[in-house]
């Protein structure tokens, strides 16, 4: 794995917080969206957008603020960009005061992310990808790792046959609690392919390591959890399967903090190898990874970086 590029989305913010970004590719161009305020949690906290003009960042403009049924002011959350294999490009998004409490929002663009439709809620209990993009098995077809903190941290699938119009029920991949048998702190479940209706889901725990389940029928039905191999801190991470087989995680080491920042490689999606440190600085944050492997091969990540702006790396796969 090689790196080609490092750059920031925005030199001189104008905002003090921000975190969780999300990049997908249009045929005009990278586009890249993230949460930015004062603070995260806080009512000024909104959905930001940005989309690449040549080889730079175009400036970023504040897309969406969150409101609740009553117009109030409510903080926004964790957008998800994803253009489907129809054209249409997706973004979720969360608004409410904490994550036990909010809600998934759901806007659509048909341009490449230049317009965008009016943000509509989605169902009750349904909060599209948390944290990660969705899989899409067939045209239309969404599968999202999604989790809920209302009652304990619950990983879930969640599935769209059209867009995101309309949902089924979603499966449910944990017990909330570890203290009961196959009970697991879990949420943030992050989808991965490895072929032949065989899927991952990775997810993140308050135990000291990443969990996952197996599918072995598209996604229908689910493993029960376990630990995987890897330590891992109370923290975001991302994994994707790559055009030459080969699979990708971006993460922390260890199980405390989250100052250094690693991408790791695997033949299988179980068993990864440290390829490249991306970050390393103690007492600072590099958190919220997003991976992107565009059609011409070269992988795009995004992350926070400091909490006060978000990087972009231009990686190139090497055998």
């Amino acid at each position: 794995m090689r790196l080609l590029e490092s750059r920031f989305l925005c030199d001189d913010p104008p905002w003090r917080d921000a975190h969780a970004a999300s990049i997908a590719w249009t045929p005009s161009g990278l586009v890249a969206a993230w949460f930015a305020g004062s603070k995260e949690g806080r009512p000024d906290v909104a959905i930001w957008l940005a989309r690449t003009e040549g080889e730079r960042w175009g400036p970023p403009a504040r897309l969406f603020e969150g409101r609740d049924g009553l117009g109030r002011p409510q903080p926004c959350w964790n957008p998800v960009l994803f253009r489907s294999a129809t054209g249409r490009l997706l973004l979720f998004y969360k608004v409410g005061p904490r994550p036990r409490r909010w809600w998934g929002m759901l806007a659509t663009s048909e341009d490449d992310g230049i317009g965008w439709s009016r943000p509509r809620r989605l169902p009750d209990g349904i909060f599209g990808p948390v944290k990660n993009k969705p899989l899409e098995p067939a045209p239309g077809v969404l599968l999202c790792g999604s989790s809920s903190e209302l009652l304990g941290w619950r990983c879930q699938v969640e599935r769209s046959d059209d867009l995101g119009a309309s949902w089924r029920r979603p499966i449910v991949l944990n017990h909330p609690f570890a203290s009961l048998p196959g009970g697991f702190k879990a949420n943030q479940a992050t989808l991965v392919d490895q072929g032949g209706g065989r899927l991952l889901a990775l997810c993140r725990t308050k135990q000291g390591f990443i969990a996952q389940c197996r599918s072995l029928d598209g996604g229908a039905s689910w493993s029960r959890m376990q630990p995987m191999p890897i330590p891992h801190p109370n923290s975001a991470f991302d994994a994707q399967r790559l055009a030459d087989g080969r699979f990708v995680l971006v993460h922390h080491p260890g199980t405390q903090g989250r100052s250094t920042l690693l991408l790791s490689l695997s033949e299988d999606g179980e068993h990864f190898r440290e390829r490249l440190v991306l970050e390393d600085e103690p007492g600072q944050e590099f958190s919220y990874p997003f991976l992107l492997q565009a059609p011409d091969g070269l992988l795009h990540l995004v992350y926070s970086w400091k909490r006060r702006t978000i990087r972009h790396l231009v990686l190139e796969p090497e055998a």
